[in-house]
C-alpha cells in the first residue's frame, strides 16, 4: 500500500508540476507581465530553503486552512516543491532555443497554438522528459516533507521504511531499501542521460 501511494502520488504529482514548469518556463522566458522578476526570484526559493523548513510551513498552511492530512495534502506538497526543478531545467534548455524557429513558423502561417504544439514542445521534449524524470525521483524519494504533510493511512514508502526500522532492522526493510535506491539510481541515470543530449 505504501509503495502505491508512493508511486501514485510520484507520477501524478511530476506530471502536474511538469506542465506548470514547462509553461512557466515559456512565460518567464518570452513573454513580459508584472511581477515577472519576483517570480522568478521566488522561484529560487525552495531550491534553496532547508526540507523542514518546507514541511513546516505547508503543515502550517494545511492547518490554517482546516485542510485534512493525507493523500491531497501529500501530493499539493510534491507538486509545490517539484514545480521549480522543472521550471529550471526547461529555462536551461530556453536559453539556448533558437527563437528564429518559432519566428518562422509564425511567417508560415502558423497559430499560437500550432506553434506551441508543433515547434516549441516538441524542440523541448527532451529537457521536458528530464524534468519529469527528475521531479518522480525528488517525489518519489522524499522522506522529510512527506513526513509533515501526511495524515494517517497515507503512508508512503519512505515513511513506512522509518516505521519500521524503528522496531528493529529486518529483511524487509533491507529489501525495501534496495528497491528504493535502485529505483533512484535508475532514475537518476536517465536523467543525466536526457540533459546531456539535449545540452549537446
Amino acid at each position: 500500500k505504501a509503495f502505491y501511494y508512493s508511486i501514485f502520488i510520484a507520477l501524478i504529482s511530476s506530471l502536474v508540476s511538469t506542465i506548470i514548469g514547462t509553461f512557466g518556463a515559456i512565460a518567464l522566458k518570452w513573454f513580459d507581465f508584472k511581477g515577472k522578476k519576483y517570480l522568478k526570484n521566488m522561484s529560487v526559493l525552495p531550491l534553496v530553503v532547508p526540507d523542514i523548513i518546507i514541511g513546516v510551513s505547508l503543515l502550517i498552511m494545511f492547518a490554517t486552512l482546516k485542510f485534512k492530512l493525507g493523500i491531497t495534502t501529500i501530493f499539493i506538497a510534491h507538486t509545490t516543491f517539484n514545480i521549480p526543478y522543472v521550471l529550471f531545467i526547461v529555462l536551461s534548455r530556453l536559453d539556448e532555443f533558437d527563437y528564429s524557429i518559432v519566428e518562422a513558423a509564425y511567417d508560415l502561417g502558423a497559430t499560437n497554438r500550432q506553434t506551441l504544439t508543433k515547434v516549441i514542445i516538441p524542440m523541448l521534449l527532451p529537457a521536458i522528459i528530464s524534468a519529469f524524470l527528475m521531479a518522480l525521483t525528488l517525489s518519489f524519494d522524499d522522506f522529510v516533507i512527506t513526513f509533515f504533510v501526511s495524515g494517517p493511512g497515507s503512508s508512503t514508502l519512505p515513511l513506512r521504511i522509518y516505521s519500521m526500522i524503528r522496531l528493529g532492522v529486518s529483511p524487509v526493510v533491507n529489501a525495501l531499501s534496495v528497491i528504493l535506491i535502485l529505483i533512484s539510481i535508475l532514475l537518476t541515470l536517465s536523467t543525466k542521460k536526457l540533459q546531456k543530449n539535449f545540452l549537446k
